[in-house]
């Protein structure tokens, strides 16, 4: 179930604090930025390489993020035209700030991306960078590289622009606003047409063959002075906001095809094998899935608010297993070169802040638009960007998972030999015995193992808590 971005407040306890802490320590991550970096980042903010902006200030932009974000990569503004769409989509142009080779882009390229934590964060840049001069904060004139895709009236794209700009973003949205507004009817045009082309652009995603899972996140919240853990079931607003960045990212993987130069975000086609586990999984589940109908279709009917489908929706994950970065010059695209859930060539350029390849992504996309070579300092680094992505890739996904697990232990760990029902959503293969168990309430995707007998995929199960301690012991169960 994915993780991301657990947010603590202040009713937390202090042990799970300092169990963060130690956490920060144990992983050997970054803490305060350098002075040289600091020094530099203070420079950029103050003198930011924007000789080559148009000015489009005069386009009313607004931003769609979590209410606490100050690291806003991404501003949009949508219009109606006579034939069609326009999407404006503004990308916080972080190489106005970044002198490549200078210690910021060094220590951009040491850290990779944004790594997140319940309490907290340690950014890819300083925040005088990704929460000031380089965040698209509204009121304030920033850099961008500015997309301009133009779609028919059925969401295809018939024709891609991107260029530095000037923009200047009106208005802070979040997710909750955005969906109660356009629900309302009260949402003015350029907000409400977010749900006509998130809706036709999820439309042509079922034509291709690509899948979003939406798999509720578990969260943080206060409960009588303490903290528990729930399921959030992703808004309508989420994926139509999605389908924005997921078209500018194919618009640029088609960008640097034609270019013949590019880096692109790849996943193979998940083995016959995985699709044949899943479907005795929602055998297990009691999800309806003929046989013939795809995979894409099963997962489309399914609500994220019922246990049995969230559950499947966690087991679906196991078929995004194996993304990864690939590289082309001279216009031979890898293989795999497409990304199977998306199911088109795609790419990561829409949140430079927060992840090192968006801003070599946005320098390929900026060139192949101009007809220019790319600058020496992204070819330099190219070949090396798919190996750095996945140590970054790789440690992001230890400290959430470590995140997670942490929080579930300070929050059973008064309830040991406590009982709960559960859904088991994945068994080990080599040793049929252990595996991952889904638990509703607390919301809790945990392992299993000390049983006898192989443990049945898919179906519920009652499961006993046999250690949870934070800082020592994560979270595990045993069948009861």
């Amino acid at each position: 179930m994915p993780r991301r971005h657990l947010h603590m407040t202040g009713a937390a306890d202090t042990p799970l604090r300092a169990a963060l802490r130690a956490l920060r320590t144990e992983l050997g991550l970054p803490g305060g930025f350098p002075a040289d970096v600091l020094a530099e980042a203070a420079d950029a903010t103050r003198n930011p390489v924007v000789s080559g902006h148009e000015d489009a200030t005069d386009l009313p932009f607004l931003t769609i993020d979590p209410p606490t974000s100050m690291d806003l990569d991404q501003a949009m503004y949508l219009e109606r035209r006579p034939h069609g769409y326009r999407v404006h989509y503004a990308i916080a142009d972080v190489a106005a700030f970044v002198r490549p080779g200078g210690a910021l882009d060094t220590e951009a390229r040491r850290r990779v991306t944004t790594l997140y934590f319940p309490d907290g964060r340690v950014p890819l840049h300083p925040e005088s960078l990704s929460e000031g001069a380089a965040s698209l904060l509204p009121g304030e004139t920033r850099p961008a590289v500015l997309w301009e895709i133009d779609l028919d009236t059925e969401g295809r794209t018939v024709a891609t622009r991107v260029r530095r700009a000037l923009v200047r973003s009106r208005a802070r949205l979040d997710y909750g606003g955005v969906q109660r507004k356009i629900d309302a009817g009260t949402a003015e045009e350029p907000l409400a047409l977010l749900k006509d082309i998130g809706r036709l652009r999820e439309e042509q995603e079922i034509a291709r063959g690509g899948i979003s899972l939406d798999v509720p996140e578990q969260e943080i919240v206060e409960r009588d002075g303490t903290y528990g853990l729930e399921y959030r079931a992703p808004l309508p607003a989420d994926g139509w906001n999605a389908q924005i960045s997921l078209l500018t990212g194919m618009a640029a993987a088609r960008l640097m095809q034609e270019s013949g130069t590019g880096i692109l975000r790849t996943l193979p086609v998940a083995p016959d094998g995985a699709v044949a586990r899943l479907r005795r999984s929602a055998e297990a589940l009691h999800i309806d899935w003929p046989h013939h109908v795809p995979y894409a279709q099963v997962v489309r009917s399914l609500d994220p608010r019922r246990t049995n489908h969230a559950a499947f929706l966690q087991d679906c994950t196991a078929l995004l297993r194996g993304a990864g970065y690939s590289v082309f010059e001279h216009g031979e695209l890898p293989t795999p070169a497409v990304h199977a859930a998306v199911a088109d060539l795609y790419t990561h350029c829409t949140a430079p802040l927060r992840r090192l390849v968006d801003r070599y992504a946005a320098e390929l996309c900026v060139a192949a638009a101009a007809d220019r070579d790319p600058p020496d300092w992204v070819l330099t680094a190219l070949p090396g960007l798919p190996g750095e992505m996945a140590d970054g890739t790789r440690r992001a996904n230890t400290v959430e998972r470590e995140c997670v697990d942490l929080v579930e232990a300070a929050l059973l760990k008064d309830r040991v030999g406590a009982v709960f029902d559960a859904y088991v959503v994945d068994v080990k293969e080599q040793e049929p015995t252990s595996g991952t168990i889904h638990i509703d309430d607390p919301a809790i995707v945990a392992r299993i193992e000390g049983g006898t007998a192989e443990l049945p995929l898919g179906q519920r199960l009652r499961v006993r808590l046999t250690q949870a301690d934070p800082g020592s012991s994560k979270v595990l169960f045993a069948p009861a």
